[in-house]
């Protein structure tokens, strides 16, 4: 089969229907930085306006284990680069194998965030949830609260992720997305889940290392 069987109305070739598909992917990533950028400015003024209860809070999470995931989810950004890499060559298997790896990658991710929540809810850093907050409540009650908020639509974001990843992999493994004619799709996932781990980078600092 020719590429240009791939070729849908209202496009003529190939590479415009490319670049269109990548332009509204674009787009929508726009909207998710408008969504995170309003969490990430409600934190920072909040540290602003109350920077010592934020650094005693923010004393309170484990630093180590947003660390581990940090590595974790930027090793999953090298996994989905070479399944994008291997899909533009034309290469379904090792195509597969990369994205089965990256979405192995966010089930780690996903677990251990999972432990880390737990272990905050044993202390009771879970406002109204679980035993009593060990801070003096009230501001300190708000920082939590954005952080739940904010790691919690980023594990959402994971989730949704890793869900496509799977989708993509039996697709590109069943040969129902020929490579490399229709590796546009792998690509436009591949953005999508570099923005999620990008997101991810700038949660880490304006969270935990206050």
């Amino acid at each position: 089969m020719t590429d240009r069987a791939y070729v849908v109305e209202p496009y003529e070739e190939l590479a415009q229907q490319h670049e269109a598909a990548l332009l509204g992917m674009w787009v929508f990533l726009a909207t998710e930085v408008m969504l995170f950028g309003g969490i990430f400015m409600g934190i920072l003024v909040f540290r602003v306006a109350y920077e010592a209860v934020a650094k005693e809070a923010s004393g309170h999470l484990h630093l180590w284990i947003g660390g581990l995931n940090t590595v974790v989810l930027l090793t999953s950004s090298l996994t989905m680069a070479l399944a994008v890499t291997a899909a533009r060559e034309g290469r379904v298997p090792r195509t597969v194998w990369w994205l089965l790896g990256t979405a192995a990658l966010g089930f780690v991710f996903l677990g251990i965030k999972g432990y880390e929540y737990h272990s905050e809810y044993a202390q009771g850093l879970m406002p109204g949830v679980g035993p009593p907050f060990p801070l003096e409540p009230g501001t300190a009650e708000l920082f939590f609260n954005l952080y739940f908020a904010a790691t919690g639509l980023h594990a959402l974001h994971l989730i949704w992720g890793i869900a496509t990843v799977l989708v993509f992999a039996c697709a590109v493994g069943m040969r129902w997305l020929r490579m490399p004619a229709r590796s546009t799709p792998v690509e436009g996932l591949g953005m999508y889940w570099h923005l999620v781990d990008i997101i991810w980078v700038f949660l880490y600092p304006v969270l935990y290392l206050v």
